[in-house]
């Protein structure tokens, strides 16, 4: 079992017939769950699921909200970036994550593996996502 980091297949072909929108006011809801080193996630998931999704103080099922802002190009590259999100008094352990869109059937965006498993003990569990360039952007269409 293991975490693969990828844009999901399916997100590319649903970007191409309008099911995802990533604009701040007016776009879908997306969320970002977290999940331990047992899960098996990578490009072919294609929705989210709550099979091996960390549990513990401070988290809910089915993770965070997230706070879009409207896509934007870098140069020639669309890139979608979130605000950093975080999980506060929480008692977890987690390998990754994943994006997904609550508006449209839960249908996954990303999957992120953090190389590592971190974890806190009444701690604050931080994700800060990279910056926002073609370079760097987690999200970034070419």
């Amino acid at each position: 079992m293991a975490i693969t980091s990828a844009i999901c297949n399916s997100f590319k072909r649903e970007i191409a017939v309008a099911q995802h929108n990533f604009t701040l006011t007016t776009g879908s809801v997306f969320k970002i769950a977290l999940y331990s080193s047992t899960a098996t996630l990578d490009g072919n998931t294609t929705a989210y699921t709550a099979a091996n999704e960390v549990a513990g103080t401070g988290y809910t099922a089915g993770g965070n909200t997230l706070i879009n802002v409207t896509p934007f190009l870098d140069g020639s590259s669309a890139i979608i970036d979130f605000e950093d999100t975080s999980w506060i008094g929480s008692s977890i352990s987690a390998r990754g994550c994943m994006i997904y869109n609550t508006s449209s059937a839960n249908k996954s965006v990303l999957v992120q593996d953090f190389g590592n498993t971190y974890t806190t003990s009444n701690g604050t569990f931080v994700l800060v996502f990279p910056l926002p360039t073609a370079a760097a952007a987690l999200i970034r269409l070419a």
